[in-house]
């Protein structure tokens, strides 16, 4: 694996958009091919409710993650990654 996401499954975070975050994430990464690059696991609580929802991608981590701001999200990261 070269890189790793990481969604928290917290209580908090999964009501508040992480649920649906869950899937476009999912969704993207099968579209992009990137599905054997990456490790996409959920984790449990990142100790910062009231922040979330929490998402991290690769070393950086991002607070108030929303389903209308996560693939920008992503595009910025593997954008990133492959320059």
């Amino acid at each position: 694996m070269d890189q790793e996401i990481v969604i928290c499954m917290g209580s908090s975070c999964f009501s508040r958009g992480n649920k649906t975050s869950l899937g476009i994430i999912k969704k993207y990464l099968k579209e992009k091919g990137l599905e054997s690059n990456i490790l996409f696991r959920g984790s449990h609580c990142f100790g910062e409710c009231e922040n979330g929802p929490v998402l991290k991608l690769g070393d950086n981590k991002f607070t108030r993650v929303s389903p209308e701001n996560v693939t920008e999200l992503l595009d910025s990261f593997f954008s990133g990654q492959h320059n």
